[in-house]
């Protein structure tokens, strides 16, 4: 991604701040405009709905998604979400060829219209209930949703080549022009990053990128990196290097071994700092700790 982030030595006290919402670490917002997601291993890992849901908590109005490759399951949006008010502010369209795809896509100002008469004759009748404002209340477009913008036009056997991207542009035109008009967030994702699907990144105003860690999902915006990531008993574990040299320097003390500083380091490259032998003798560690027991004296020689 070629972006900056954060630097580690901003971060060390995030491990210790337990009462920050989780979204705050593992969730980026969308800003307006077209963002394009970059998923590691996809299908593992819900990130775009996550997304998704997580905007519409933020957020007043509805959703409008474009889908195409099963993206908008009501099985992986249902397991997720912190509560189904927020499926029933999403609007699914599907295209299952180029030309359908398309299609839904110029049809969104009339859905967004549709939404917005609902809601303004729902509020009329007074059929809304307290509390339930983001659903009922006439409001713009929240976010619009458009996974696997290219996997239509790149597998559509009725169009040629020159065709396929002619209509794949056209598409992505329409959606900055929604993003502009509305002044929303239109997230898109591609199936795959080669020349076919260049214009995608030309088009996306923001980009967010996601890669699969034994840790879990680490995510990267322009301005957001995931550094830490929650466990059961409320706790953060985080991913730095300054995170692991305090871990790996608490275990040194706890073992009996003195962590070599800066300085130490510098004047004697091969020293890990001291350590207690088992006759309770202090000695200095050298980097090979198995060398160190073998000519130790006292031990048997070599």
């Amino acid at each position: 991604m070629n972006q900056p982030i954060r630097g580690s030595d901003q971060n060390q006290d995030l491990a210790d701040r337990t009462t920050q919402s989780v979204g705050d670490f593992l969730l980026p917002s969308l800003d307006d405009g077209i963002t394009l997601l970059e998923v590691e291993k996809s299908r593992g890992v819900p990130v775009l709905q996550s997304l998704v849901l997580d905007h519409l908590l933020l957020n007043n109005g509805p959703a409008f998604w474009v889908d195409a490759d099963g993206h908008a399951t009501t099985t992986t949006l249902s397991r997720i979400t912190p509560s189904q008010r927020l499926l029933n502010r999403i609007h699914v369209a599907r295209g299952f060829t180029a030309y359908q795809h398309y299609s839904a896509v110029c049809d969104l100002p009339s859905a967004v219209n549709q939404s917005i008469r609902e809601s303004s004759d729902t509020v009329g009748r007074g059929d809304h209930q307290p509390g339930a404002a983001n659903d009922a209340s006439p409001q713009k477009p929240a976010l619009i949703i458009v996974p696997s913008v290219d996997v239509h036009y790149r597998t559509d056997d009725s169009l040629s080549e020159t065709h396929a991207e002619t209509l794949q542009a056209r598409t992505l035109a329409r959606l900055s022009r929604y993003a502009d008009g509305y002044d929303i967030p239109v997230l898109v994702t591609r199936t795959q990053a080669d020349a076919f699907t260049e214009p995608v990144t030309t088009a996306a105003h923001n980009h967010i990128e996601c890669k699969q860690t034994q840790m879990g999902p680490r995510i990267i915006a322009d301005d957001f990196e995931t550094l830490v990531y929650p466990v059961d008993d409320g706790a953060f574990y985080q991913t730095t290097l300054a995170y692991w040299q305090q871990v790996l320097a608490a275990r040194a003390v706890q073992v009996g071994v003195e962590p070599m500083t800066p300085s130490a380091s510098l004047s004697s490259p091969d020293s890990v700092g001291t350590g207690v032998t088992a006759s309770g003798d202090t000695t200095s560690m050298a980097a090979s700790p198995l060398l160190d027991a073998w000519t130790a004296a006292n031990t048997g020689g070599r």
